[in-house]
């Protein structure tokens, strides 16, 4: 079926403005190949982490929480192509009420659900991308070097530091035998200026699920604070619990939608954060 009769792709978009071009929301992606992978991090360090942002840690057994590592290779979208990863953290918002079973509220409806990620670091390929990310969601974007390569048989995937010091992670390995499963539909959160954003993410692909103890994260010798957030949150030489994984994803970005005034020190931080970002790839002498 070609994705201009396919019912998952037709929606109404709208246009929004950035300083690298007009974008169109709900953004679509046609064509992607992912795996996600999924961590057991110690709950101080991402409590610490959430501190200040109106959100609590979901998804922990014990002392111990979940923390997943997505890495993305978007081949065809709105937005053109381009390579991404986000370290992310299953989240609630504060006084929220816990889910009774976490992995049903995964695959429940988008609509309903509390439960949901909030993205600590989001490096992508593309200027384009990124000011997406971070004017319109408040996403904590920047422009890294990203190889992507996953076959049958094993993955690996870098983040390279923006500033030629080495690579900030890579995550490497074979793939061990899988389990056929739905994908998960997203709920994220995310601050742009004061407001907390809440944002679907609709997906649908046949997708893999594995052990993932054959793959091993190892942070480099960057002091990007993406590998210091690795570092901190215990993942130098971790090894996944489950990774997902397909050649077979498809999605839809949509825009978010404000659901509290958060005026924090993490949201005044987040912000100057993305400033500081922009205002270096526009400096003279800066390349992508």
């Amino acid at each position: 079926m070609s994705e201009h009769s396919d019912p998952f792709f037709q929606v109404p978009q709208t246009g929004h403005a950035t300083t690298q071009g007009d974008v169109d929301l709900p953004i679509l992606y046609f064509d992607t190949s992912t795996l996600l992978a999924f961590f057991v991090a110690d709950r101080d360090a991402v409590e610490a982490k959430l501190s200040g942002t109106g959100l609590q840690p979901a998804l922990t057994i014990g002392g111990r929480a979940l923390v997943g590592v997505a890495h993305y290779e978007y081949r065809r979208t709105g937005v053109g192509s381009y390579n991404e990863v986000g370290v992310a953290l299953p989240v609630l918002p504060e006084g929220a009420p816990a889910p009774r079973n976490p992995i049903q509220a995964l695959y429940g409806s988008v609509d309903e659900r509390h439960l949901g990620f909030h993205i600590l670091d989001l490096p992508v390929t593309t200027p384009l991308a990124n000011a997406a990310g971070r004017e319109l969601w408040g996403y904590p974007k920047f422009v890294a070097p990203i190889p992507f390569h996953l076959n049958r048989k094993s993955f690996e995937s870098s983040v390279m530091d923006p500033d030629g010091h080495g690579d900030i992670f890579t995550l490497s390995g074979r793939l061990l035998p899988a389990l056929p499963v739905p994908p998960m539909s997203l709920v994220l959160y995310s601050h742009r200026g004061e407001d907390l954003l809440r944002t679907i993410v609709n997906v649908r692909g046949r997708t893999n699920l594995r052990l993932g103890r054959s793959l091993e994260l190892r942070v480099g010798d960057s002091t990007h604070r993406m590998a210091n957030n690795l570092r901190d949150l215990g993942l130098d030489g971790a090894h996944p619990a489950i990774v997902m994984d397909t050649h077979r994803f498809q999605s839809r970005l949509n825009a978010g939608v404000p659901v509290a005034k958060v005026a924090t020190r993490a949201a005044t931080d987040a912000s100057q954060r993305s400033e500081d970002i922009a205002s270096a790839e526009h400096s003279p002498g800066q390349s992508n």
